[in-house]
């Protein structure tokens, strides 16, 4: 039974606390503000730490350390975390620059040791039947790819004093939309070149950056692309979506989460009955991605048995970094 570790005690990390029981034991938990990490130690029977340094140092049968701190903190976390022995599942984004994220393959690599990052949107039903089709090769050649991601973030959301800026939170692509993006590379390819348009119209004063933008995409194997995004869509989530466009069949997955099979139109094919997909982690004031942790827990535990490749691995989170780290360079935000 592997011996697991969670730095970071918010809604997501209660999220893994919850689902680490079914594959080891949480034997000790930490979290910068004290109450959090001694609720965790209470509510999952674990030790309590407000400094992970300490708690890796005296906390000698680690296997796997959960990463589910702010975003600007994911790269030290996890490093260190590599240079205690330890493998680590990373909560996206895998950290807010590839520049990050190369110092974390690099430790990975010296240490030995599987970096998983978490990219649950890659398990929901129609995903994975649109990823199917898209590898069989029966929608021909890709022409076009839209992502369209209209969800609702109040100024309530970003009471958190991390959320909402640069060094900690970096970005709305970076904390709401980096599973969209991850899909986009994932099932189309990598991204030759970007142009892209930023703004905040309802969150001056609430948060360091955009809450809208377009940005238009040429991939490499010559298909076009646009992500079209918003937290201000009005008193709720509106749509995430994914639409192909191919040369033999179109798909569409929509719904608010990825979660439904809107439309197909495939040559001589049509995608089956889907397997019903697990409902939104819902954080109280909000709703957000699918939640297939326990999916990626299972992946976790069979990769290092052998068994299976890794569901996302660092290279995975590096990529979708990359691509988010040039739109805002394109927008000349950083």
């Amino acid at each position: 039974m592997m011996n697991f570790a969670l730095i970071g005690c918010g809604r997501i990390g209660q999220r893994h606390a919850e689902i680490i029981g079914n594959f080891g034991r949480l034997i000790a938990v930490c979290d910068s503000i004290k109450e959090r990490a001694d609720s965790f130690s209470s509510l999952f029977g674990s030790t309590s730490y407000t400094n992970h340094k300490l708690m890796l140092q005296l906390e000698k049968d680690i296997d796997v350390v959960v990463v589910s701190s702010p975003n600007g903190l994911h790269a030290v976390h996890t490093i260190d975390s590599f240079n205690s022995g330890c493998h680590v599942v990373c909560e996206k984004p895998m950290a807010i620059s590839s520049t990050d994220c190369m110092l974390m393959l690099n430790a990975s690599e010296k240490a030995k040791k599987e970096i998983v990052v978490v990219k649950q949107n890659r398990f929901n039903p129609p995903i994975v039947e649109l990823k199917k089709v898209i590898d069989e090769g029966r929608l021909g050649s890709i022409m076009d790819v839209q992502l369209n991601c209209f969800w609702n973030r109040t100024a309530d959301y970003y009471k958190d004093p991390w959320r909402g800026t640069l060094q900690f939170d970096g970005g709305t692509l970076f904390t709401q939309f980096s599973h969209f993006i991850d899909l986009l590379h994932w099932m189309i390819g990598d991204v030759q070149s970007i142009e892209a348009r930023l703004a905040n119209y309802l969150h001056k004063g609430v948060i360091e950056f955009e809450d809208t933008g377009t940005v238009l995409l040429e991939f490499e194997n010559g298909a076009m692309g646009t992500i079209n995004f918003t937290v201000n869509s009005f008193s709720k989530n509106m749509e995430g979506s994914i639409t192909v466009f191919g040369e033999k069949g179109v798909v569409k997955v929509g719904g608010q989460y990825l979660n439904e099979l809107e439309y197909q139109a495939i040559e001589d094919y049509i995608i089956p009955n889907l397997t019903p997909g697990n409902n939104p982690n819902d954080y109280g004031t909000y709703i957000g991605s699918m939640s297939n942790h326990y999916k990626v827990y299972e992946n976790l535990v069979q990769a290092l048995n052998s068994k299976v490749p890794l569901s996302a691995n660092g290279i995975d989170g590096l990529k979708t970094v990359d691509i988010i780290e040039r739109i805002y360079q394109s927008a000349k935000r950083i």
